[in-house]
């Protein structure tokens, strides 16, 4: 999985005046926790836009100081009105440690039950993953080159062993449903197949 580095500076009070002036300068206070002792740091709020306001997922190499700590987003707080980001905690990597974080799942191929009309329904978007940080991948693949109308494509399907989804078996991530263009389509070549079965019959 990418990374994005963010340089910060370790914060030395954390008590509720100390974090309004780092917000007023437009700084953003944040902790890092999964350690020995959570760290407490701050950075400009630009140093994140890569890092949340994007649909890809990656992991945060966190610059404090001289030393990098590898790192997850594990929550954010915004505020209500402006959508500034408030605070955000995040929870340390570590290359022995299995860590849980939500991947997206990126389609491939053509559904012929779309190209018949269906209806395609991405029903799970994000998926929630465990693994090794060095086997978290930038997205889940989902093949729907064999979905039909009225198929389903189950987590089942997509499994690596390189990674435990953690959803149940039966979770549907993507489906295709039927529509009224697609019935129309189904009773015409149910016609066209029948026209032509007599004609095979008497050929014969």
């Amino acid at each position: 999985m990418k990374s994005i580095t963010i340089k910060g500076s370790k914060r030395e009070s954390v008590g509720k005046s100390a974090t309004k002036a780092l917000r007023n300068a437009g700084m953003v206070p944040c902790v890092i926790y999964g350690g020995e002792q959570p760290i407490h740091f701050s950075a400009e709020e630009k140093a994140f836009k890569n890092l949340v306001y994007t649909p890809n997922v990656y992991t945060a190499s966190i610059e404090i100081d001289g030393t990098v700590v590898p790192a997850i987003l594990q929550d954010i707080q915004f505020h209500p009105v402006t959508d500034r980001i408030l605070h955000i905690d995040f929870y340390q990597l570590f290359d022995d440690k299995e860590v849980t974080m939500n991947i997206p799942v990126k389609l491939v191929g053509t559904s012929p039950g779309v190209l018949n009309g269906g209806s395609l329904r991405f029903t799970n978007r994000k998926l929630r993953v465990k693994a090794l940080p060095a086997n978290l991948p930038d997205f889940v693949e989902a093949n729907i080159s064999k979905l039909k109308i009225g198929n389903k494509l189950y987590i089942t399907s997509l499994f690596n062993d390189k990674y435990t989804f953690m959803h149940p078996d039966n979770t549907v991530v993507v489906q295709v449903r039927t529509s009224r263009n697609a019935v129309a389509i189904d009773e015409e070549e149910e016609l066209e197949t029948e026209a032509a079965a007599p004609e095979a019959a008497a050929t014969e």
